[in-house]
């Protein structure tokens, strides 16, 4: 059998585990630090197997998901670029690819590295709360190296179809960083923002579908987001700038009294909110 090794068995790692299970005939080896980890592993079927032995499980695998944080993908890549199996492919699951791909550059050129995300995730974090259907209806998105191989890339959109995505999307780092913080990050610092007014404990009791939407996100991983965040600084604060911006033009429409300018601007917007969802399939339950 040909191995798949995954480091980090926590909420992604933990469910892409349960979620390759069967693909091919790959055996899927979870890679974590804590024998705690390694036992609910076992105990739950995370996977196939379960090591503490990086060094073992990478010299082996044939391909190795990174499923750890951004800081800790950056330095593992440089602590274990001689331990990956010369040959093999090495990819990640992180929300930002710019910082990723770059720190991918130590890797020696027997080892192909292509950057990953599945746009897939929840508020909660570890690997009790990974789930086998995860992936399902969820996108996946590549940014390949030029000199990545093509039988690697088919391998990931196997992958990807195996474990439940609707598609599969190619782009570069810098594009995917740039949508993703609109997408993403930024309705991250919006609920975050929401949470900090001081009327939050007041509205017990008046809370609608909109505003437990709106904020659902900002219970996040504290350590994580703030890898994020930071790593993808200037196309985050550039989506804020534009954000901040539409906002002031709703606030000056409002404190005009102008509601022929407020019927205008909330028309402009239902429609293309309205445009923006002809034809589209929904995305993965799972998705923040």
């Amino acid at each position: 059998m040909k191995t798949v090794a995954i480091v980090g068995l926590g909420l992604i790692g933990g469910s892409l585990a349960m979620a390759l299970k069967g693909f091919e005939d790959y055996e899927i080896v979870g890679v974590v630090r804590r024998q705690a980890t390694a036992d609910y592993a076992l105990r739950h079927g995370v996977g196939d197997a379960v090591t503490l032995d990086a060094g073992e499980a990478l010299g082996r695998a044939d391909v190795t998901f990174l499923c750890i944080d951004p800081a800790d993908i950056v330095r593992y890549l440089s602590d274990h670029r001689d331990h990956f199996k010369p040959g093999s492919l090495v990819t990640d699951v992180c929300g930002v690819k710019g910082a990723v791909m770059e720190a991918a550059g130590v890797l020696p050129p027997s080892v192909d590295f292509i950057g990953s995300h599945p746009m897939a995730g929840t508020e909660f974090s570890g690997i009790e709360h990974a789930q086998a259907d995860m992936f399902q209806g969820a996108h996946y998105i590549l940014t390949p190296r030029p000199e990545s191989a093509p039988e690697h890339i088919a391998l990931l959109e196997r992958m990807a179809a195996h474990i439940g995505c609707q598609d599969v999307v190619r782009t570069t780092p810098e594009r995917h960083d740039a949508i993703i913080a609109y997408t993403s990050q930024m309705m991250h610092i919006i609920a975050v923002a929401v949470c900090d007014d001081p009327e939050l404990f007041g509205c017990r009791g008046f809370e609608g579908s909109s505003f437990r939407g709106c904020t659902r996100v900002a219970d996040l991983d504290v350590e994580l987001w703030t890898q994020l965040f930071s790593l993808n600084r200037p196309a985050l604060t550039a989506a804020l700038d534009r954000l901040a911006d539409n906002l002031d033009a709703y606030r000056a429409a409002l404190r005009e009294g102008d509601e022929g300018l407020l019927r205008e601007k909330l028309s402009f917007s239902a429609a293309r909110k309205h445009c923006l969802d002809l034809g589209a399939r929904p995305a993965s339950s799972y998705y923040v």
